[in-house]
């Protein structure tokens, strides 16, 4: 894992994996996992659950600082500007 981050309502997960791998195989295990984790520490005062998609994109090596420093930047980069 690279980087990790999120916000109340998504998450964002950097990873670097084999193409020989598959995303939805690892996608559904991290849900998985990080759903009995969440329940059986009783983080959530209420039903948890995911929602049933996820969305991935590819990267540059290149590229790999940037999209770290993107995903550590979650709550500024949501911030709502003010009028």
């Amino acid at each position: 894992m690279l980087a990790i981050n999120g916000m109340p309502d998504h998450i964002h997960i950097f990873f670097e994996m084999k193409p020989s791998c598959c995303i939805s195989d690892l996608v559904r295990e991290i849900k998985k996992s990080s759903n009995s984790f969440i329940k059986e520490n009783n983080f959530i005062p209420h039903q948890f659950s995911w929602q049933e998609g996820f969305s991935a994109f590819s990267y540059s090596r290149s590229h790999i600082e940037t999209v770290c420093k993107y995903i550590m930047n979650q709550k500024k980069h949501h911030k709502k500007k003010k009028p």
